[in-house]
């Protein structure tokens, strides 16, 4: 059973692959909006910090790219 910083840890990674993914789409259809631009640069900052590697041992330079990949292929 998970436990609750567990659980906390994977639902904020969880919510900001959301976001950069979201963030991802709308760049795909208004490559200028500065909201999705911020918000990538953000989302990227925060997965190469010291925090994201504390909540996750996924890499984050992987996880960056095969989140662009989804977004592309689609």
């Amino acid at each position: 059973m998970m436990d609750a910083y567990e659980k906390l840890a994977n639902a904020i990674v969880l919510q900001a692959v959301k976001d950069y993914r979201f963030a991802l789409k709308r760049l795909v259809k208004h490559p200028h909006t500065d909201s999705a631009l911020y918000t990538k640069r953000e989302v990227e900052s925060f997965f190469r910090s010291g925090l994201f590697s504390m909540l996750t041992a996924i890499d984050p330079e992987m996880l960056i790219k095969k989140l662009n990949e989804e977004v592309v292929r689609r």
